[in-house]
C-alpha cells in the first residue's frame, strides 16, 4: 500500500471514529432496546372479582393499579418468577394452551407484574400449592384471564414470554417516608420494566446509593428535604442506565408522585 492510500485510509478510521465518540457522549447510541424471550411453559389462575378489586396494591407496591396505569391486566408471580420483587413491572405475554377451557385461537394477554403469589406449604406443589417453588405460576387479575381461558377451567396451562413493556410518558417516582429515611416506588417503567439499582442525587448532595427495600422501592437515609432530587436508574434486564434530572422541585412532599420526562427503550 502506497502512503497517500495508507494516509487516506488512516484519516477515514480516525474520522469515523471521531464520529462515534461525538455520537456516543451526545447520547446519540443507545443500547438496544429490550426484545421477547423464547416462549416457556407455566400454568395460570385468577384471583378477585371482575373488577379485580382484590388486586390492588401488592407486593410490588403500586398502590390503586387504575390510577398508576396498569388497570386490570396484571399478574402475582409465584416465588420463582417473582425473584424477591426485582420482577415488579415486567411484561408477559401469556395465552392459554391444551386445555378445554381455553378460548379458540389461544388469544394473548399482555399483563404487568405488579404482585407475589405466596407458596401455600399446606398443599402439594401439585395439588393446590400451584405457586410453591419451583414452578413457575401465574395468579392473574380475573378480567385478564378471562382473556385466554374460560373463568370457571379454574388453573390452566400455558405458555408465556418476557415483552417489552409499553408505556407512555416517563417514569413516575412516588415518594414515601419523613425526613430523613426516602421511600420511593419507581412506576411506569417501560423496556424491561424493571429495576436493579437506584441512586438519588439532592440539589446539595453527589449521588447517594439507595438500597432495595422491596418490590418496586429503594430507600436511601439521607437528609434530602429542601433539594431538588435527581434520580439514576439501571435495568435489571438490560443494565441500562439513565438519569432523570431534577425529577421533584425542592419543596418535594413525601405522599406525592413527581413524573420524569425519561424512560427506557
Amino acid at each position: 500500500m502506497d502512503a497517500a492510500l495508507l494516509h487516506s485510509c488512516c484519516l477515514s478510521f480516525f474520522l469515523v471514529l471521531a464520529v462515534v465518540v461525538r455520537r456516543a457522549a451526545a447520547g446519540g447510541y443507545a443500547p438496544p432496546a429490550f426484545r421477547p424471550t423464547a416462549w416457556q411453559n407455566a400454568y395460570a389462575t385468577f384471583y378477585g372479582d371482575d373488577t379485580a378489586s382484590a388486586t390492588m396494591g401488592g407486593a410490588c407496591g403500586y398502590g390503586n393499579l387504575f390510577a398508576n396505569g396498569y388497570g386490570t391486566d396484571t399478574a402475582a408471580l409465584s416465588t420463582v418468577l417473582f425473584n424477591n420483587g426485582y420482577s415488579c413491572g415486567q411484561c408477559f405475554q401469556i395465552r392459554c394452551i391444551n386445555s378445554k377451557w381455553c378460548y379458540k385461537g389461544s388469544p394473548i394477554a399482555t399483563v404487568t407484574a405488579t404482585n407475589l403469589c405466596p407458596p401455600n406449604w399446606s398443599q402439594d406443589t401439585n395439588n393446590g400449592g400451584w405457586c410453591n417453588p419451583p414452578r413457575s405460576h401465574f395468579d392473574m387479575a380475573k378480567p385478564a384471564f378471562m382473556k385466554i381461558a374460560q373463568w370457571n377451567g379454574g388453573i390452566v396451562p400455558v405458555m408465556f414470554r418476557r415483552v417489552p413493556c409499553m408505556r407512555q410518558g416517563g417514569i413516575r417516582f412516588s415518594f414515601q417516608g419523613n425526613g430523613y429515611w426516602l421511600l420511593v416506588y419507581a412506576m411506569n417503567v417501560a423496556g424491561g420494566g424493571d429495576i436493579a439499582s437506584m441512586w438519588v442525587k439532592g440539589s446539595k448532595t453527589g449521588w447517594i446509593s439507595m438500597s432495595h427495600n422491596w418490590g418496586a422501592s429503594y430507600q436511601a437515609f439521607a437528609t434530602l428535604g429542601g433539594q431538588a432530587l435527581s434520580f439514576k436508574i439501571t435495568s435489571y434486564t438490560s443494565h441500562e442506565t439513565i438519569i432523570a434530572y431534577n425529577v421533584a422541585p425542592a419543596n418535594w412532599q413525601v405522599g406525592m408522585t413527581y413524573t420524569a420526562n425519561v424512560n427506557f427503550h
